[in-house]
């Protein structure tokens, strides 16, 4: 169902024209057949044409049902989707919650990773794919709300994640949909966290489903006082 929806949006603007092309031709078969069984005269004539209006009919009802379709789900249904319904990879552990703490499974697997140094952001590029809040280095603690930019062409969508620091193995906090010129990014509860080094990434994702290059940034939590 993943790969229809995407089909479906990817695709929106070629299936119209094709759909388009089908209409004319669907349409122009329905007036003449129309025509030519208005003025038959004999039986076998007009049960020959009745039976050409009913195909053209049937082909015109079915391009008009696939318009709607098309129309219903790339302007209700898709856009309403969550913004990670479209990647599924073997890496991510998507959160349920909204203010993305982490589950107990994936903390007891956190505690156990070595922790690791990260001496500043990683793939960061200015105006598009960065983090200005938090910085390289900070300290955090409790929730927070990140700030940054995600503004690419043919933009998808966006989402962040975090790892012990030295590790690999991401958890995604959340997600958006909307283009963010230095603005809130999302929320980030980092009480469930065990206190040590992290990092933290900010992902973009194309319109076509395309991953570039993740924005790296290495904070530290801390406990609450």
């Amino acid at each position: 169902m993943a790969a229809l929806y995407k089909f479906l949006a990817s695709n929106e603007a070629l299936i119209y024209i094709l759909l388009a092309i089908g209409g004319l031709f669907s349409f122009r078969w329905l007036w003449r057949s129309w025509n030519e069984w208005r003025v038959a005269v004999f039986t076998l004539e007009r049960e020959f044409s009745a039976r050409r209006l009913g195909r053209s009919i049937a082909l015109s009802v079915i391009i008009v049902t696939l318009f709607c379709a098309e129309f219903f789900m790339a302007t209700f249904v898709i856009p309403g989707l969550p913004a990670d319904f479209f990647v599924v990879t073997p890496t991510l552990d998507f959160i349920s919650t909204p203010t993305g703490t982490l589950s107990a499974g994936m903390m007891t697997q956190f505690a156990n990773l070595p922790p690791g140094t990260q001496a500043a952001a990683v793939g960061c590029i200015p105006n598009q794919i960065e983090l200005s809040f938090p910085k390289p280095g900070d300290e955090i603690k409790g929730a927070i709300e990140l700030t940054g930019t995600v503004n690419i062409p043919n933009f998808g969508f966006y989402k962040y994640e975090v790892a012990p620091a030295g590790s690999d193995t991401w958890a995604t906090i959340a997600a958006g949909r909307s283009v963010v010129v230095a603005g809130p990014l999302g929320r980030w509860d980092t009480t469930a966290l065990t206190p040590g080094d992290y990092q933290l990434r900010l992902v973009v994702v194309d319109n076509q489903g395309v991953l570039l290059s993740p924005c790296v940034v290495p904070v530290r939590v801390v406990p609450l006082q």
